[in-house]
């Protein structure tokens, strides 16, 4: 068995594409899965699988949640060690200073880290870090400056649906639950 750490994107935000984390736990038990456990609303989950095809995995949860939701979903999916090692690689100033917003923007391929930078553009120095590990696009800005930041509009860019965003909270909490 293979443990891995699937993000469900723009799930349960602002009232829309509401997803019970119960039921998709229950139904993914029902399928399958082993030690299914999800954290908080937003769509993550651990589990495990004798499947190891990532890609396989992937489009199997997502047509799951098409199962419940009558509606697409992107998964992002990664092993659990992936995650852990990535998390373990962010740079010093990621989640240092608690007035800042810490993200981890996470890249859905087929998509790559460099594509989604560069649709983004070079970060402001002055107003926010920008460094990445694999998959994982690591962001740190004051919170007095956020809106002046590059990152901050990320939403408008055409990139966005082919990330994942979590803050430095989530993934401290999920990193604990896989280690």
């Amino acid at each position: 068995m293979k443990k891995y750490i699937a993000f469900l994107r723009g799930i349960n935000v602002g009232g829309k594409n509401k997803l019970s984390m119960k039921e998709l736990k229950q139904l993914m038990q029902r399928r399958g899965y082993k030690n299914v456990e999800t954290y908080i609303n937003s769509g993550n989950i651990i589990f495990s699988s004798q499947n190891t095809d990532n890609e396989l995995l992937k489009s199997n949860l997502e047509d799951l949640i098409f199962e419940i939701l009558n509606f697409s979903i992107i998964v992002m999916l990664m092993s659990a060690e992936e995650f852990i090692e990535a998390v373990r690689n962010a740079p010093d100033w990621w989640d240092a200073d608690k007035d800042s917003k810490h993200n981890a923007i996470f890249v859905v391929p087929p998509i790559t880290v460099d594509e989604v930078c560069n649709a983004v553009g070079e970060a402001k120095k002055e107003y926010e870090k920008v460094s990445s590990f694999g998959k994982v696009i690591f962001w740190s800005s004051p919170q007095k400056t956020f809106s002046r930041t590059r990152w901050s509009k990320v939403v408008g860019k055409s990139v966005y649906t082919s990330i994942t965003i979590r803050n430095s909270n989530t993934i401290n909490k999920l990193l604990d639950m896989l280690t």
